[in-house]
């Protein structure tokens, strides 16, 4: 799906309509697709009727054919004309003919049918303003909108509101939005996303948020030249990797996650298991000696390696243990509560100047000093920098150079500001810009963690995740994505997209978490991670499987996401 301007959605349009599928077609293609969105989103109203605000623009024109689509598919409809069309408007005219009502406000000076319609009509049509507008909104518009919007907040049963392309009244550059503007259940918006619908306030006002066509032609230039996305289960489904039914663990790669002290014990283990269940074959957890007593029970699965520790957080001598370590690595994570002492930072500047060991022997988690040969310059496995590590990075000159290109950075607007300089405000200000900028100017992949959560490649492409939730507001919580991209990253996923489908992943567990536990606040770190079997079942739905001697059981009552479906289902 592209994330669009408003200055690119045009370009498109005028760009269509001078190749040939000109406006009228794609009004056609777009007030078809809302009329099936709304018929499929109410299939289950006892009483089908829809009521539609027409303003004079493109966005009453798709809710005109919308309408009479319902109409002719057996809802009653009513257009509400907010604002004049032309005379004889041949889409007042055809929704007239197949028995809808048409209403205007210049007959209705105190908004008495107004009134009575939206008391009458169980699905609103909001089609009043496109994206050309201009606030503050005025006179007898803002008047109306403000009407609709203070009648429905009044009414015990309202009814339910689409908003056509974006909500009447919001601004589809900055996010904005009028005070009239009248909130939505559902937004079908039309050939791409539009920046300003996933900024705040105008993402309160959008609800669900669903795309329709409007019937582009291949080849068109100002379309295919948007490198801005934003992310859907479809693309992801595409840069997962295959899962054969011959494979072995080797196929799935090898994960090494440094991380962890003292203090952060619980990172480690979050990050591991995420990258486990995200399919790597293989997870070495790489931590402070003395964590390793407190970690072993909780991740069966994962082989250690214990670090040289000051006081039990990382010392600078474990670089070298860490590259004595990397012969069958495929990626690895660093950072996830490393805390910020000295001898960690200068762990983090040993592990990307020193030599790499061309040999190396010895027995147990450690390789014996004494077995290691000769050494020669060599490459470290692709990368992901997290949490600390990030703030640690910051601190040393020309960082960007010296990690294999491309690593994944992950941070949130506090470590984006440590690593550039700019204030939070600034980066908040235009997150996409800010990732997209330092995305170029360093070589590396940039997720700036937060609402919306951007994913900035080198290359000039962007993925925005289309999720803002505060079940994602938690401690560990960023240790879970870190683990869920290096785990991508093992298994060959290439950086960008690693990053942008672990992303995806990392939102779609925290929705599940909370709409499983029913509350935002009561979603922790370890319940996305137990969500992640549902969330990858939807990615990749069992279908026509046979069960031979399984034992089918309800996990309803299991922590830490109850409710997950059966093993094998349709």
């Amino acid at each position: 799906m592209k994330y669009v301007t408003v200055a690119e959605m045009i370009a498109i349009e005028e760009e269509s309509d001078s190749s040939g599928h000109p406006y009228a077609e794609m009004m056609a293609h777009a007030g078809r697709g809302l009329a099936e969105e709304v018929s499929g989103a109410y299939s289950h109203l006892n009483e089908k009727r829809a009521l539609g605000l027409v303003g004079s623009g493109n966005n009453g024109g798709d809710t005109l054919v919308a309408l009479r689509h319902l109409q002719e598919w057996g809802w009653e409809t009513t257009a509400y004309i907010v604002r004049p069309r032309s005379k004889d408007d041949p889409l007042v005219e055809r929704l007239r003919e197949v028995g809808g009502t048409i209403l205007t406000l210049e007959g209705d000076a105190e908004f008495k049918k107004l009134g009575a319609a939206l008391e009458y009509h169980t699905v609103l049509l909001d089609g009043v303003l496109g994206t050309g507008i201009e606030l503050p909104l005025r006179g007898r518009l803002a008047e109306v909108l403000d009407r609709v919007r203070k009648t429905l907040s009044e009414m015990e049963d309202p009814p339910h509101v689409v908003a056509v392309d974006c909500p009447s009244g919001v601004d589809c550059d900055t996010g904005e939005a009028a005070p009239e503007c009248i909130p939505a259940d559902l937004t079908v918006t039309m050939a791409a996303i539009k920046r300003g619908l996933l900024k705040f306030p105008a993402y309160n006002l959008v609800g669900t948020l669903r795309l329709v066509g409007i019937g582009l032609p291949e080849g068109i230039q100002a379309y295919e030249s948007v490198k801005r996305q934003v992310a859907a289960p479809e693309w992801v489904r595409g840069v997962l990797p295959p899962r054969p039914l011959d494979a072995h663990k080797g196929i799935f790669g090898a994960a090494l996650i440094v991380a962890g002290s003292v203090n952060y014990t619980g990172a480690v283990a979050l990050a591991g298991e995420a990258a486990y269940r995200v399919g790597a074959g293989l997870v070495t957890l790489g931590v402070p000696g003395p964590l390793h007593g407190a970690l072993a029970g909780g991740l069966p699965e994962a082989t250690w390696v214990l670090l040289p520790h000051e006081m039990g957080v990382v010392a600078a001598e474990a670089a070298k243990v860490v590259r004595e370590n990397l012969d069958r690595v495929t990626a690895m994570l660093i950072g996830p509560g490393f805390g910020l002492e000295e001898t960690t930072g200068e762990f983090v500047e040993r592990l990307l100047g020193e030599e790499m060991p061309k040999k190396s022997g010895g027995l147990g988690f450690v390789k014996a000093p004494e077995a290691v040969e000769e050494s020669a310059r060599g490459e470290l496995p692709p990368m992901v920098v997290d949490a600390d590590g990030l703030k640690l990075l910051a601190r040393l000159p020309d960082w960007d150079a010296q990690l294999p290109k491309p690593a994944v950075l992950t941070p949130h607007p506090g470590e984006m500001s440590a690593l550039t300089g700019l204030d939070i405000a600034e980066i908040q200000a235009d997150r996409v810009e800010t990732a997209e900028r330092f995305a170029a100017e360093w070589g590396h992949v940039v997720v700036l963690k937060g609402a919306f959560t951007v994913i900035a490649a080198p290359d000039g492409r962007t993925m925005i995740i289309p999720v803002a939730s505060p079940a994602l507001a938690r401690a560990g919580s960023g240790d879970v994505l870190a683990g869920l991209i290096v785990g991508l990253r093992a298994q060959g996923v290439e950086a960008f997209e690693a990053a942008a489908a672990g992303a995806w992943i990392h939102a779609q567990c925290g929705l599940l978490a909370a709409d499983v536990l029913g509350s935002t606040a009561a979603v922790i770190a370890g319940d996305l991670i137990g969500a992640l079997p549902d969330v990858l079942a939807d990615v990749f739905p069992k279908k026509g499987c046979v069960a031979i001697g399984t034992i089918s059981r309800s996990r309803k009552n299991q922590k830490p996401v109850p409710g997950r479906p059966e093993a094998c289902a349709e």
